[in-house]
């Protein structure tokens, strides 16, 4: 057997640019942490945690991501849903996988692999997450962004995905980005459905996937028989300098001041980042100090209770 064979995912590694979509394919359909009898055996695990996020199919595109499960609540437990997922009318998030030891190799299984190549261009992978998409058919993700770069992977059933390129300024302004870095609120970004025509589409597979830069807006349609899909994320030092950035304008927003785009005038973010990092990183040793808790967007691994 070839060693191309042997790999987990394939990803065109000479045209890969971590600040672009593009399709990548995978091998990972029949491992066996990703079957439906070891799915619901993680999900009775989770939920005793509260690391399962839950909502109907009543949810549309346009339904704020963040309040979905409370807008449109599926009371059906993580076991039950997923077991009678054909039916249960339900998407299903099982949230930060790498906090239970047996996923976490499945997530190091597959970052180890990408990490060669990402390192090429995207140095400093961390924060490393895994998160496993069960959904009902004909179900919706609403529309919504994410701070980590993701690799998101079709294992059961057919999906459409749509992704909007992270520096879209119409599918999201740079004020949401920056409002969302700074709060993790989602409230500045709104659906239209006229987005559809500026969108990257993909209509997913099994051994399909899609990798999507940090802050790509994204929303996805279930077809008409069950799905699972993986996503495997990470936060990279060009990942953390962005996001510090965002803070930062976030911040120069609230004083009345307009920012331009970050990465549109590299001398301004030198000088905000290099200020600003030097108040984030007294920020923290403070709280270290007065023996609060922080969580470094540096850790190998993401915090199971930071969504």
């Amino acid at each position: 057997m070839s060693a191309h064979a042997t790999r987990l995912v394939d990803v065109d590694w000479s045209a890969f640019d971590p600040w672009r979509i593009q399709a990548v394919q995978h091998r990972l359909m029949e491992h066996p942490l990703l079957q439906p009898d070891q799915l619901i055996e993680l999900g009775k695990r989770l939920e005793i945690d509260g690391r399962v996020r839950t909502h109907s199919n009543e949810a549309v595109a346009g339904t704020p991501f963040n309040t979905a499960p409370r807008l449109h609540p599926n009371r059906k437990s993580a076991a039950e849903t997923l077991q009678q997922i054909r039916d249960a009318k339900a998407w299903m998030s099982l949230l930060n996988v790498q906090s239970d030891p047996t996923y976490r190799t499945l997530v190091d299984e597959v970052l180890d692999e990408l990490k060669v190549g990402v390192d090429r261009s995207d140095p400093g992978m961390c924060y490393r997450g895994g998160w496993i998409f069960v959904t009902s058919p004909n179900t919706v993700t609403p529309f919504h962004f994410d701070k980590e770069h993701n690799f998101i992977l079709q294992i059961r059933g057919r999906k459409t995905l749509y992704v909007w390129d992270h520096r879209d300024t119409v599918a999201a302004s740079e004020q949401a980005r920056d409002r969302f870095h700074a709060r993790h609120e989602r409230d500045l970004l709104v659906w239209r459905d006229e987005l559809r025509e500026r969108a990257h589409v993909f209509h997913l597979e099994p051994g399909q996937g899609a990798y999507m830069p940090s802050t790509s807006p994204h929303m996805v349609e279930n077809g008409s028989e069950p799905s699972i899909t993986v996503s495997f994320t990470y936060y990279t030092d060009a990942t953390r300098r962005d996001s510090l950035l965002h803070k930062a304008h976030d911040r120069m927003r609230s004083l009345g001041i307009t920012p331009p785009p970050v990465g549109q005038n590299k001398g301004l973010d030198a000088l905000v980042h290099g200020g600003w990092r030097f108040a984030s990183n007294s920020a923290q040793l403070a709280r270290h100090l007065a023996g609060r808790t922080i969580r470094p967007d540096s850790a190998p691994y993401a915090f199971a209770d930071v969504y």
